[in-house]
């Protein structure tokens, strides 16, 4: 059994607390992605986990063990890092038997955990060579290896892909993905990069100066954000944001912002969204929930100032009023910068955000 828990767990450096009281379960097999921008708490909570840093209070459990005074060797997990930490003057298989090799493990035993390691990783032909003759995706299987051989109750992942170039980063996603199947070992991973998230997890957890701003699978993350940090962070191109109000319109509502932006709530949302009538929001609508089009779509205007083509769809970037916008249009639109066009949006995938507390309205 391979749980993790964490509950209060807090952290502080000196007078500075960096991670408030958190409280985070991980099931046994589940792989989880904590994800967020620099500084954000990720790193440091994984490394509460392993045992690399000393949590102030609270607790940390691995299965039914509490670990939280636990030395590192004690917990039974595997971290691999960014920087792969492989001795240079070793082989492949002597990189990955080390540790084995520390703790007085026979040589045969050895042999065969190496053998095992490498048979999964398709290290199989690269055993007898050294580091420095590997690629970065090679380099950072054989730290992967040796973390497979200790067979821990949980891996930790510490950035790894960071280092290598886009399509080996792709590569290594597909393999780690690959990995978590085989050995089905609860897996707690840390990056900053939402894509890298979204495309590996079955949980993603986003951090924001030490708390958790929401935890749930990587679409309904997409589809149903909780507040503007995780709507703003989640998603490639990035969602747009236009602030106005929401206000009454007869028997109805109507998201509005000055003079050019009026967006009628569909009816099966009035009833939800009926007790911010009149308050200050947020709408939020993703690039790819856009189109040029004709029809009886509500639309915003977009000043364009840039076009990026990229193949099976071109963006179009610009503001609409004083807010950023970028749209989805179809590959060869005839748009231009410089251009003034009116943008339509989906209004049944928009989404509302009190402009007070950044919280997501009629979820």
């Amino acid at each position: 059994m391979s749980l993790v828990r964490l509950q209060q767990v807090t952290k502080s450096f000196g007078k500075v607390e960096v991670i408030p009281p958190l409280d985070l379960v991980i099931a046994d097999k589940e792989f989880v992605v904590l994800v967020g921008p620099s500084g954000c708490g990720k790193t440091t909570t994984l490394r509460m986990i392993a045992g690399l840093e000393q949590a102030t209070s609270g607790e940390i459990r691995i299965g039914d063990r509490d670990v939280t005074n636990l030395r590192p060797g004690l917990r039974n997990c595997s971290m691999v890092f960014q920087n792969y930490a492989l001795y240079p003057h070793m082989t492949v298989a002597e990189n990955i038997g080390y540790g084995m090799k520390v703790r007085g493990t026979s040589k045969a035993d050895i042999e065969t955990s190496v053998a095992n390691a490498a048979r999964i990783l398709n290290l199989g032909a690269y055993l007898q060579r050294k580091p420095s003759a590997l690629s970065g995706g090679q380099r950072q299987r054989v730290a992967i290896g040796r973390a497979i051989v200790r067979q821990p109750e949980v891996f930790l992942f510490d950035e790894p892909l960071s280092n290598l170039d886009a399509k080996l980063r792709i590569e290594m996603r597909t393999e780690i993905k690959l990995l978590h199947r085989r050995l089905k070992t609860t897996i707690v991973y840390v990056t900053h990069d939402q894509v890298e998230a979204m495309t590996m997890a079955d949980r993603v957890v986003v951090m924001n100066q030490g708390r958790i701003e929401q935890a749930a699978d990587p679409i309904t993350l997409y589809e149903s954000p909780k507040n503007l940090f995780v709507a703003a962070f989640i998603g490639a191109p990035s969602m747009n944001f236009i602030e106005g109000r929401l206000e009454r319109d007869g028997s109805g509502l109507s998201f509005r912002a000055g003079n050019d932006v009026t967006v009628p709530i569909p009816a099966h949302r009035m009833q939800a969204l009926a007790p911010a009538a009149d308050e200050e929001v947020v709408l939020g609508i993703r690039p790819e929930h856009t189109m040029i089009a004709t029809g009886s779509f509500p639309t915003v205007p977009l000043n364009v100032a840039d076009i990026e083509p990229l193949g099976p769809h071109t963006l179009a970037i610009g503001k609409t009023g004083t807010a950023p916008f970028t749209a989805q249009v179809a590959a060869g639109s005839p748009i231009r910068p410089d251009d003034i066009v009116n943008i339509p949006i989906d209004v049944e995938r928009m989404h509302l955000f009190l402009k007070s507390t950044g919280e997501a309205l009629g979820r």
